[in-house]
């Protein structure tokens, strides 16, 4: 049996991401395909233009099988905590068989050298981090200029440059990597990227980077969405539009985001993930004399700290994310697989998981305590994977983003009546 992985965001689906599927299934021609999703807030520390049941609706209807939710706590991580979270619910349902990923360069050899490297971390390679760390970089930034230095002589560091440099070939690296962590049987393989660059802000044509589509959408110019997306994709978002439920804009969390920024004092600041190198003392300055998103994100913003990496770190801030506990989260892998919609195919290789998968399959959040209880009666059994504080703990985060997220809905009625732990999954 053949089972397709996907990692995706889907933010919101387009006709790049119906080719990618078209081409991972020409490649590896499966029975099955599963998606891991972020749920209503993504990697780029912002939440979802339309929330997770409308994404995976679509998804449904554009050759997803079976989705799962990527649990919040890796969803809003740098690519490396992306990665791990990704790779490791796909790893840890134990049927996919293949994973395809998009890439700038298409080069999986290059990548998987790189991937090696950045694990194992060669005595040389240690030594050139090392030496970027006291120069005063930060570590992401060290590290990448180790990589500069560890290929300086290699006939491939031209294109080894070019792969570090781009956003999808680094988060390629960090999928291989972490497979290589689970040390996981699934095949990694890449598609080359088909026209727009990942953070073009402009229209392309057909095939425009998700970034250009949601600036069409806030624009209101559905005229061009409709040449951007599947049918599908753009009845539903007209649909969410229309149900009040969208579009969601960064600057709809103003409000939110001031408010803690502002009260949440020093000493609790600084343990915060992601907040180092006195990233504290901007965000307190910044909060005081910012009015809005866009001045909140230029006063912080330095050459060391990009705008995404903030969000990321706000977002972090917004729901007391400490360095402590993504250490954790990170060690022990998720906790759960939560199940956000399926067809009829999908439904035939959920049921063959559940005999297969030592973690919980949440398909109804309500019965979550009902599980909890379940695994703490198993948690002295020594084969078992699942830890019922962090399973816990990252589920709660999961309900606290939804109910937030909830929160920035255009229509106010939507607010009033949302509750995560009674929503069902998308069947179709």
């Amino acid at each position: 049996m053949k089972v397709l992985g996907l990692i995706v965001e889907y933010n919101p689906f387009h006709n790049g991401h119906k080719y990618h599927i078209q081409q991972a299934k020409k490649i590896v021609n499966p029975d099955y395909t599963v998606a891991v999703m972020s749920g209503n807030f993504v990697q780029r520390g912002e939440p979802a233009i339309i929330d997770k049941y409308a994404r995976t609706e679509i998804a449904l209807q554009n050759g997803i099988d079976l989705l799962f939710e990527l649990p919040f706590v890796y969803s809003i991580q740098d690519a490396g905590g992306f990665a791990l979270g990704s790779i490791g619910t796909l790893h840890r349902s134990k049927v996919v068989t293949d994973i395809i990923f998009g890439s700038e360069s298409g080069d999986i050899e290059i990548m998987n050298e790189i991937a090696h490297i950045l694990l194992y971390q060669p005595g040389k390679f240690k030594k050139y981090i090392k030496y970027h760390l006291k120069e005063g970089h930060s570590y992401p930034n060290a590290r990448k200029k180790a990589l500069y230095d560890y290929f300086e002589k290699d006939d491939k560091k031209d294109i080894i440059y070019k792969i570090i440099e781009k956003s999808n070939d680094i988060l390629g690296i960090e999928y291989l990597k972490n497979s290589k962590l689970y040390n996981t049987n699934i095949h990694l393989n890449c598609i080359k990227r088909k026209s727009a660059d990942y953070n073009e802000e402009n229209y392309t044509g057909e095939i425009s980077s998700a970034t250009a589509i949601r600036k069409i959408i806030l624009d209101e110019n559905y005229k061009l969405l409709e040449k951007t997306i599947p049918e599908t994709s753009y009845q539903k978002i007209l649909q969410e539009i229309n149900d009040g439920k969208g579009p969601i804009n960064y600057e709809n969390m103003r409000d939110i985001i001031l408010y803690k920024t502002r009260i949440t004092p020093k000493e609790e600041l600084i343990k915060i993930y992601g907040v180092k190198e006195g990233l504290e003392k901007r965000i307190i300055e910044s909060a005081q004399r910012s009015s809005d998103l866009s001045e909140l994100l230029a006063n912080i913003k330095t050459k060391r700290f990009t705008y995404t990496r903030i969000k990321r770190t706000i977002l972090n801030i917004i729901f007391d994310i400490t360095d402590e506990k993504i250490q954790k989260f990170n060690e022990y892998g998720p906790q759960y697989i939560r199940v956000l919609g399926f067809n009829k195919k999908g439904k035939e290789l959920l049921n063959q998981m559940k005999n297969k998968v030592k973690l919980p399959i949440i398909t109804t959040p309500s019965r979550y305590i009902k599980i909890l209880n379940e695994i703490r009666k198993k948690e002295l059994s020594e084969d078992i994977i699942v830890h019922s504080d962090m399973f816990l703990e990252q589920f709660n985060y999961d309900i606290k983003a939804s109910e937030i997220y909830s929160l920035l809905y255009q229509n106010k009625e939507n607010s009033k009546k949302y509750n995560e732990l009674t929503r069902q999954i998308i069947i179709k």
